[in-house]
């Protein structure tokens, strides 16, 4: 079968399953046939070239780049528990929809197949050779043969379970679906309110999905507006655009804290423009009934902070309570709107300028990176980050009875630098050392702290535009690798490093101590 663009028909995994006809696409694996269901997938591909990422799962073959968006490319013989082989030219990935898209490595792709429900057994009668937590059944054929259909939620539930809560902007969201146990079939949309769902301060909100424009991940830091209000946090460049940004924290009078890698900003329709919102995080998207939303109570709406909340949505049979905002309410006061119209209508003034220019170092819209490489990939670090870089000395002071995670320490100028190999931190296996490699020093939890690379590429200028988040395929690698810079005209992926999260606090202490003693032994 030659490489195919499918396209989305219908919703139900399993339809034949349930007794009406379906369509599936068929593939070889080990000798044995297997389906998906076509309503899940979006197209099949030759096998792309991938970027290994590391501490994934063990069936994460990497990312590859389809067409500028990251997709995440996974061994569907290693989820099945099959023995792994080699890829060929009939090696093929298929695209499936789980909200983000995600492909999967089979061996061959045979054909689309149209099944009558009579052809299905159900998959607890049959024997297979794969785990039954992923079969919905086994096709049975006229000359004999058995195909056994997949369960791709159960697929992915099993190994990627966070790609289904990563969230990856309204339309990713929605595509995964109506959440909380809540099914609406299409012909009711009209009887539901659609909703995106976020945290701010551990409790639940939504906004309505009509007012909400977009949503994009956070930058590091917004330029401040002089004698803004007090809500408004400052603006930012969003492609080739100023965006006002405001604090969903400061709307509900709590504390505002430093933006972080898992903050979203909401872009909500105001006066005929648009308003960026710093949400904690975003959840999904929810389609919920309207007998399921009720209106605040007056006694409640007559509260302070409340009065931004015009219903409430009632989920899990009451357990689940989602406050919904209404955006004209958040912004009510007088002096908000005329301070946001003014972002909105003009240039800020030359002293604004000048100090934006000042706080974003002339960088525009550009972020600096030092790029490096550890097992033929690249990775980066944020150049802020970066104290200086050395090289690895011919010896390194070893510590008896150590930390595991400690490669030795290194004399740094009358100074004691504890070095740690990064490849065994992102379990990469170990090479042999070699003239190329550096030490970046970095300053973790107050600690200098040095870290072995293969070698050091460049500092590179890169556009916002190209950042994105990575998928959270493992909690490890989510909290370690937490975006990618995806320049898709040089064909290259760089891995963004989370400098804070390479080590954890008790090992951050610990460091402090080997220090401490080797100060101590010195003296």
């Amino acid at each position: 079968m030659d490489d195919t663009t499918l396209m989305r028909e219908q919703d139900p995994a399993d339809a034949a399953v349930d007794g009406d006809s379906a369509d599936f696409v068929t593939f070889d694996m080990s000798g044995e046939r297997y389906a998906f269901p076509m309503s899940r997938v979006q197209e099949i591909i030759r096998m792309p070239g991938v970027v290994k990422v590391p501490l994934g799962p063990p069936s994460l073959e990497g990312l590859a780049n389809l067409r500028g968006r990251v997709l995440p490319v996974v061994s569907l013989r290693r989820c099945c528990e099959l023995e792994q082989t080699e890829h060929d030219e009939t090696t093929r990935v298929v695209v499936v929809d789980s909200g983000v898209p995600l492909g999967f490595v089979v061996d061959r792709v045979a054909s689309v197949i149209s099944v009558d429900p009579d052809a299905v057994e159900p998959a607890e009668s049959v024997q297979a050779t794969v785990s039954s937590e992923v079969l919905v059944g086994v096709i049975k054929g006229d000359d004999g043969t058995m195909t056994s259909i997949l369960d791709v939620d159960e697929l992915i539930r099993a190994q990627f379970s966070r790609i289904v809560t990563a969230g990856g902007g309204v339309d990713a969201m929605a595509a995964a679906g109506p959440a909380g146990g809540e099914t609406v079939a299409e012909d009711d949309a009209d009887d539901t309110l659609e909703l995106v769902s976020f945290a701010v301060e551990g409790q639940e909100y939504a906004l309505p999905i009509d007012q909400v424009q977009e949503i994009v991940q956070a930058p590091e830091a917004v330029s401040h507006v002089p004698n803004a209000a007090s809500r408004v946090l400052g603006v930012m460049d969003l492609r080739g655009r100023l965006l006002p940004v405001v604090s969903m924290r400061r709307v509900f009078g709590l504390p505002v804290a430093d933006l972080q890698p898992q903050n979203r900003i909401v872009v909500v329709s105001l006066d005929g423009g648009v308003v960026g919102v710093v949400m904690d995080t975003v959840r999904q998207v929810l389609r919920v009934p309207y007998e399921l939303v009720a209106p605040l109570p007056p006694v409640v709406a007559a509260r302070g902070r409340a009065t931004e909340v015009e219903s409430v949505c009632r989920l899990e049979g009451g357990k689940r309570l989602v406050s919904v905002l209404s955006v004209e309410r958040m912004f009510d006061s007088p002096e908000i709107r005329r301070e946001l119209r003014e972002q909105l209508d003009g240039e800020p003034a030359a002293e604004e300028t000048e100090e934006r220019e000042m706080a974003d170092d002339g960088r525009g819209d550009e972020e600096l990176f030092v790029v490096f490489r550890l097992d033929e990939e690249e990775y980066a670090v944020d150049v802020d980050a970066v104290q200086e870089i050395i090289r690895v000395p011919e010896t390194l002071i070893r510590v008896p009875k150590t930390f595991s995670f400690v490669e030795g320490l290194v004399n740094l100028r009358g100074t004691v630098l504890p070095v740690v190999d990064l490849r065994t931190r992102l379990g990469v296996p170990k090479a042999p050392r070699d003239e190329r490699q550096r030490i970046i020093v970095l300053i973790l939890g107050g600690v200098r702290t040095g870290f072995i690379v293969d070698s050091v590429a460049e500092v590179a200028r890169v556009s916002r535009a190209a950042l994105e988040p990575a998928p959270e395929l493992s909690d490890e690698q989510a909290k370690v690798v937490s975006r990618v810079a995806n320049l898709h005209q040089q064909q290259r992926m760089l891995l963004l490093v989370q400098v804070d999260q390479l080590l954890g606090a008790q090992d951050r202490a610990a460091l402090g101590d080997v220090i401490a003693e080797r100060d101590l032994a010195a003296v």
